[in-house]
């Protein structure tokens, strides 16, 4: 299938974005939108979102990645995922309107971009996301990072010949590591709030929570095997009470990379990435098309 790629540059507030749509001669009437998370811009680490973008385009998906106001060639001033909000509704406003085509549309997020995806459900029950493809999502507190290394990094070092002999020939300091120790283990005991400002709805880890919760269409979750923030936010899930059950869900596929790490740094992990998601976005495709038959079935019945 031949693919175009298109300058899309479209107003969020006062400020202008801009875009890179990769359109399919036949597209789909589902749409993807690759959400950036920072600091980086549209191409992605390792021109994963470039390449991506170009993956789904030619099985007929259209695609749409953008730069945040303040990232990459977007004007305005930088507000971080947690402020994301205005910037990926005038993104898909403006996708919608220059391919009324797509009636559907996949949010697709990295890091801190899976929970800006979360966070802009929360915000906004917005009809026309139908799925969200969240990898490696972004949780990090004080505690949560202290509970991570506890779990996976002195968890091991503890059981190491090698961390001991350095340790008992003086390569390590003892005390210097009995600190960090006691450090992690108090940190771990700490609640979420960061600040008494800071109610527990306000946090930003309980809004991802409460807009996984309510979201009505399909989710892709994948995490790296090898990554501090996958190993994060599995724990965090663990712990926190609001997450329980939710990755459960029956609209929820759960896909684990065991090797992969962080940014899918090699072209096999994005590769395995852009096949899981293209893999996901037919299933979702095909659930659609089975549901519209059964209504256009139910009505026939009472006419």
């Amino acid at each position: 299938m031949n693919i175009s790629e298109q300058v899309l540059s479209f107003d969020c507030g006062s400020e202008q974005l801009l875009g890179i749509v990769c359109v399919p001669d036949h597209a789909r009437s589902t749409g993807v939108i690759i959400i950036v998370g920072g600091p980086q811009y549209r191409v992605g680490s390792h021109r994963q979102f470039l390449l991506l973008s170009r993956t789904l385009a030619s099985a007929g998906y259209p695609v749409m990645r953008f730069d945040y106001r303040g990232m990459g060639d977007s004007r305005g001033e930088s507000r971080g995922f947690e402020n994301a909000e205005e910037d990926i509704v005038a993104a898909v406003d403006a996708f919608v309107a220059r391919y009324p085509s797509v009636t559907k549309v996949i949010l697709w997020g990295l890091c801190d971009a899976a929970s800006a995806s979360l966070l802009y459900c929360d915000a906004r029950s917005d009809q026309r996301i139908a799925g969200l493809c969240l990898l490696n999502p972004w949780v990090r507190s004080d505690a949560s990072l202290a509970k991570t290394h506890m779990k996976h990094y002195y968890g091991k070092r503890l059981f190491q010949r090698d961390f001991w002999k350095k340790l008992l020939t003086g390569k390590i300091g003892i005390v210097k590591t009995v600190s960090e120790l006691v450090s992690n283990w108090r940190m771990t005991r700490q609640t979420g709030v960061a600040s008494a400002k800071v109610t527990e709805d306000e946090l930003f880890q309980n809004r991802m929570a409460r807009g996984l919760r309510d979201f009505k269409g399909r989710v892709l979750l994948i995490l790296s095997g090898n990554d501090y923030t996958a190993r994060e936010f599995d724990q965090y899930v663990a712990d926190d009470s609001r997450w329980h059950g939710l990755l459960d869900k029956p609209s929820l596929t759960r896909v684990m990379l065991p090797d992969a790490d962080h940014t899918f740094s090699t072209a096999a992990w994005r590769a395995d990435v852009a096949k899981g998601t293209l893999d996901w976005l037919m299933e979702v495709d095909l659930a659609g098309s089975q549901m519209s038959v059964a209504a256009t079935a139910s009505g026939s019945d009472r006419w």
